[in-house]
């Protein structure tokens, strides 16, 4: 049973992926802390507020209410709501606190592919398939470290920056990490235009990639 707090259609707005059909997943339950957080409703597993599947699909604002459901129920989930897209982003909260293999397993035996976004602070348990994006999350309130597996496995690692000792902070992480198979992003903390400014200069500086987060300048979920 995997604990769900929203499945949405949309359009993929960071990364790789960007401008891809997308369906979310965003799973319940996160104990990094990030402060700059913007699903901070996720963070929380309250057992009393668990619901129904339908109450879930029925929100009309982020709340911490959150489902139990199974792979082979999302799947018909999808089904049902008709949607079109064929990649899944599984996001949360932290969903590699969960074993995700039956999940993504299921979708892409229906055809899906599907797309892991980490803060790599936990062992990510995927099918070789799927593809894992990293965003490395150092020094957070909850105190988890940034697992060299997680990094090892990373298809693309996609750094949140608004000062230079972000910077430091995804250098030092690369040291031990082989990035020659891997695509390296920056992507601006809350769209501010200075930290904006300064992933351009570093993405220019190290030949990696800009990441803006299209969704939010464009005004959808």
């Amino acid at each position: 049973m995997y604990k769900v707090n929203e499945i949405f259609e949309t359009i993929q707005g960071e990364g790789s992926f960007t401008g891809v059909p997308a369906i979310f997943i965003r799973l319940q339950g996160c104990p990094v802390g990030c402060s700059w957080c913007d699903t901070k409703h996720t963070w929380a597993v309250n057992p009393d507020l668990q619901v129904k599947l339908d109450s879930v699909m029925a929100k009309s604002a982020e709340t911490e209410q959150w489902a139990a459901i199974t792979a082979e129920q999302l799947l018909a989930l999808f089904q049902e709501k008709g949607y079109q897209a064929r990649h899944v982003v599984i996001t949360g909260g932290e969903p590699c606190m969960y074993d995700l293999n039956p999940l993504c397993n299921t979708l892409h035996a229906a055809g899906y592919q599907t797309q892991i976004e980490t803060s790599g602070t936990f062992a990510v348990q995927v099918p070789a398939k799927s593809w894992v994006t990293v965003s490395p999350k150092v020094n957070m309130k909850g105190g988890y470290k940034v697992l060299q597996s997680a990094l090892d496995r990373a298809d693309e690692i996609k750094h949140p920056v608004a000062m230079d000792k972000h910077i430091e902070q995804l250098l030092q992480l690369l040291q031990q990490t082989d990035i020659s198979n891997k695509l390296i992003y920056l992507q601006p903390i809350s769209q501010q235009a200075k930290a904006t400014a300064l992933a351009i200069s570093y993405c220019k500086k190290y030949n990696w990639r800009l990441s803006v987060q299209v969704h939010k300048y464009i005004g959808i979920a």
